[in-house]
């Protein structure tokens, strides 16, 4: 029976680096056995770690200096929201600091104050409001609205603390694209396609259309709650995700009982958004356009 492989007691609490393994004893190859794993250039952990974003993270922050702070969408995930963050790590560090390029990371050079910085378990990260006026001048108008609609929906901010942060911000640079995502934010949106589809629609040329309206008939009874609801027109639109395949019987139903009320019922799928995008605003504009020329008499 062979001996068990040796493994410090300061090593097993994190990341660390090949400095302190070989202030614990080990060396380089040492780390090549099974009990560690490799977290980045010159990173390693105790190989009963899950390898998570939070590792990676707590990684990442053996290679940075002290002032660095995780931003972009790194910092998004550090405040609870749902998108991918290590895909790269995205990192802001001070004017002027002395730090070169990382592998494995995005590192941006911007102002930092101490009152636009939180700390996640000793994890530094812009204050949200930071972090969202980030994401909305680097990021597409389409896709920082997708994440200002999962803050605001998750309740991680408020838009008025938002809308107040960016006006704070006066003619610095990407102001107007700020302006712009908190305009078209929706804290009622469940979801990113459901937000991307209604961003097609008002970059189309559409008016607004509601979010999640819940639609009962004259006796209180609940009808359905289509994503995006054109109120005036009784136009309902919902992006068919894999949920609603694996309701299609129920949903079917509340389509019936929307129909039997006189509301139609538009459904768009992740193809139509991404690769089809104009021809749901034709579709839509012909049905709003066709109900306005009945109720015209035309």
């Amino acid at each position: 029976m062979g001996r068990r492989p040796y493994v410090p007691a300061q090593l097993r609490r994190g990341p660390f680096t090949l400095v302190d393994a070989r202030q614990a004893g080990l060396d380089r190859w040492h780390l090549e056995g099974t009990s560690w794993q490799r977290i980045g250039p010159g990173t390693y952990a105790w190989a009963e770690h899950a390898e998570t974003p939070r590792l990676k993270l707590d990684a990442a922050c053996r290679r940075l200096p002290p002032a660095a702070v995780f931003s972009g969408l790194t910092a998004a995930w550090l405040h609870g929201l749902d998108v991918a963050p290590c895909n790269p790590i995205e990192v802001t560090i001070p004017k002027g600091a002395g730090v070169s390029a990382r592998s494995g990371m995005v590192i941006r050079r911007a102002a930092l104050v101490k009152s636009d910085v939180v700390n996640f378990r000793g994890i530094r990260a812009p204050s949200i409001v930071r972090t969202l006026g980030d994401i909305s001048a680097r990021l597409s108008l389409i896709e920082a609205v997708v994440i200002v609609d999962m803050a605001l929906h998750a309740k991680a901010v408020r838009r008025a603390d938002f809308a107040s942060w960016v006006r704070g911000r006066g003619r610095a640079a990407g102001v107007s694209k700020m302006r712009c995502v908190v305009a078209h934010a929706e804290p009622k949106a469940e979801s990113p396609m459901e937000s991307r589809l209604r961003m097609l629609l008002v970059l189309g040329g559409l008016p607004r259309p509601e979010a999640q309206v819940s639609l009962h008939d004259h006796h209180g009874r609940f009808l359905g709650r289509p994503d995006l609801y054109y109120r005036s027109h009784k136009l309902g639109i919902e992006y068919d995700g894999g949920t609603h395949r694996t309701s299609l019987a129920e949903d079917t139903r509340r389509q019936n009982r929307l129909l039997d009320w006189g509301i139609r019922l538009l459904r768009f799928t992740a193809a139509d958004v991404h690769h089809a995008p104009d021809s749901i605003v034709t579709v839509v504009r012909g049905v709003l356009a066709s109900d306005l020329s009945s109720r015209l008499g035309r």
